[in-house]
C-alpha cells in the first residue's frame, strides 16, 4: 500500500522587474491560467540565491545580476487533490541579457515539456484576474518598492 508523505518544500523564486512588469511562468489548472516567478526547489546544501541562478539557466538559459533577497512567503495549497506546503525565499534580480526585456515570450519549453515564460504587468493580477503565486507576492512587491 503506497502512502503519501507530506513534506514542507523549500523553494526560491526570483522577480525580474521591468518597470511595472515581472517575468513569470504561465501554468494552467482547469483551463484557467495562473502565474509564478521563475525558480524551483532548493537542493540540499544549496543556498537560495544559488537555486535561482541554477533555475534561470535551466529554464530560460539566462544569467542574473544584482540579486538581492526580498523576503519569505509561506505557500499552502491544494493541487489535484494533493496538499502542498512551500517555504518560499523571494529574490529580485536583473537579467544579464538585456535583449530578453524586449521579448514578450522568452521560453516555451523546458526539457521538452511545455513551459511558457512571459512578461506580465502587475495590474494583470488580482481579483477577477488570473492569480500570481505564491499568495502574498503582490503585497511583498509593493512593500519593496
Amino acid at each position: 500500500m503506497a502512502t503519501h508523505v507530506e513534506m514542507v518544500r523549500p523553494i526560491a523564486i526570483c522577480l525580474c522587474r521591468d518597470n511595472d512588469r515581472i517575468l513569470v511562468s504561465e501554468f494552467r489548472a482547469k483551463g484557467r491560467p495562473y502565474y509564478r516567478p521563475l525558480g524551483g526547489t532548493i537542493e540540499f546544501g544549496e543556498r537560495g540565491e544559488q537555486t535561482i541562478r541554477r533555475e534561470f539557466q535551466e529554464e530560460i538559459n539566462a544569467g542574473l545580476a544584482e540579486v538581492h533577497y526580498l523576503g519569505l512567503l509561506e505557500n499552502i495549497y491544494s493541487d489535484a487533490g494533493l496538499r502542498g506546503h512551500e517555504i518560499v525565499l523571494v529574490y529580485d534580480g536583473r537579467l544579464t541579457d538585456t535583449s530578453l526585456y524586449q521579448k514578450e515570450v522568452i521560453g516555451e519549453n523546458e526539457l521538452g515539456k511545455p513551459f511558457k515564460v512571459v512578461w506580465k504587468r502587475l495590474d494583470e493580477f488580482g481579483p477577477e484576474k488570473p492569480p500570481v503565486y505564491p499568495e502574498g507576492l503582490l503585497a511583498l512587491i509593493k512593500s519593496s518598492g
